[in-house]
């Protein structure tokens, strides 16, 4: 079936050669990188992990939103996510490769990666993170190709598939919920280190993803044949919103506990984001920004007269999706390490060269999401005629009374 992502229209091919682009140019920056080591990025000493580490965390949580329809459908036999598993699976594939070089181009060296393998620490979450990412990536990539090929031949897919489709949900699950301890495990570090990490986590990804979603069945919809269907994507919707509440309000219950108590070292980091602290207010803006666009998506998606009109749903799915992106790709990372240990506010902001190398980790994630997307309509578009072809020929053999 790889050869079926061979062939296309202009359109398609121009794509293609834009995503290339994006990808040469980030990997000259990734060269330099690797030439001159960290130091051409903003991170130091006080803040070792910046828009990588943000990037890495904010991905795992749009990889682990494909449990929203691979749940519903295979769990619960809702019909109306047949045409979505495989597009929800195939958008985590890309979102986990992305996570894996966010952490490869953040360790400087990427032979370094080659120490978690070679010396496991089982007390490590790192260890534990990579090994969740790893069997996700294996357990969808199965799925995937799987329902995929059964598809395309016009038969059911495979009984021994159904334990791996079982299996995969919790672990979606387990991805996130492993990238929260990485963080909550710090006991020197209080803006982590919280309970309701892992939820809050779970909440912005099952909230992000399914939005995403939403904006690729509109997009896909207007360059191919494909419609998921009203029902479908207003259940997306729904999901959305659902999960889009929880996140608010648990940021909510964060910043009411953190102020009732009125304890300074868990304070700063919230004064840090929304007021500035020792001068410094780089994410002001941006966190408010945030906010507002929170505020914004759930007026449009609580309302069901907006949410219903796809116009309002795409500009809500937008505002949820860069909102909780600000909040887990700048604000959640950089507010961990800020103020230090030692009470000190290090300015961070990426730099330049930052920015091109995650161009290129993005560049390549859409270049897989393109010809995974591309395989799959192709695949369908061969599909409905043979059997539209098998429904007419049992037609024609019913016996007449």
């Amino acid at each position: 079936m790889l050869e079926k992502a061979l062939t296309g229209d202009k359109r398609y091919w121009g794509w293609i050669a834009f995503v290339l682009i994006m990808i040469g140019a980030g990997a000259i920056a990734y060269l330099r990188q690797l030439d001159q080591g960290l130091t051409v990025t903003g991170l130091s000493r006080d803040v070792s992990w910046g828009f990588y580490i943000a990037q890495f965390t904010f991905l795992v949580g749009v990889a682990a939103s494909a449990v929203m329809v691979v749940l519903p459908y295979y769990l619960h036999n809702f019909k109306a996510f047949s045409k979505l598993t495989i597009l929800g699976e195939f958008l985590a594939v890309p979102s986990v490769i992305m996570c894996m070089l966010f952490i490869v181009v953040d360790m400087g060296q990427p032979f370094r990666v080659q120490n978690v393998m070679l010396y496991p620490s089982l007390n490590s979450p790192m260890f534990w993170d990579m090994m969740s990412l790893s069997g996700y990536l294996f357990l969808i990539v199965v799925i995937g190709y799987m329902v995929l090929s059964s598809e395309k031949k016009g038969i059911a897919p495979p009984k021994w598939l159904k334990p791996f489709i079982i299996i995969s949900i919790p672990w979606a699950i387990s991805i996130h919920t492993v990238t929260a301890f990485l963080y909550s495990g710090l006991s020197a570090r209080p803006f982590w280190m919280t309970a309701v990490l892992a939820p809050r986590f779970l909440a912005s990804a099952f909230a992000a993803g399914p939005a995403l979603l939403i904006l690729i069945i509109f997009l896909m919809r207007k360059l191919t044949r494909f419609d998921a269907g009203k029902d479908a994507i207003q259940k997306l919707a729904v999901i959305a919103t659902y999960a889009m509440c929880i996140n608010v309000f648990l940021v909510l219950m964060e910043v009411f506990t953190t102020f009732y108590s009125g304890m300074p070292e868990h304070m700063h980091h919230f004064e840090f984001l929304y007021v500035g602290l020792h001068g410094n207010n780089t994410l002001v803006p941006w966190m408010w920004f945030s906010s507002a666009l929170a505020v914004v998506a759930l007026v449009l998606l609580l309302t069901p007269k907006f949410r219903k009109t796809e116009v309002m749903l795409g500009f809500a799915c937008i505002a949820v999706f860069v909102s909780i992106w600000i909040d887990k790709g700048l604000g959640m990372i950089v507010a961990g390490f800020t103020p230090s240990q030692m009470g000190e506010v290090v300015d961070y902001w990426p730099t330049l060269n930052e920015f091109m190398v995650s161009i290129m980790v993005w560049g390549i994630g859409l270049l897989i999401m393109s010809l995974l997307y591309k395989i799959i309509f192709t695949v369908r578009g061969e599909t409905e005629p043979i059997v539209a072809a098998k429904e007419d020929k049992k037609e024609l053999t019913v016996p007449s009374n």
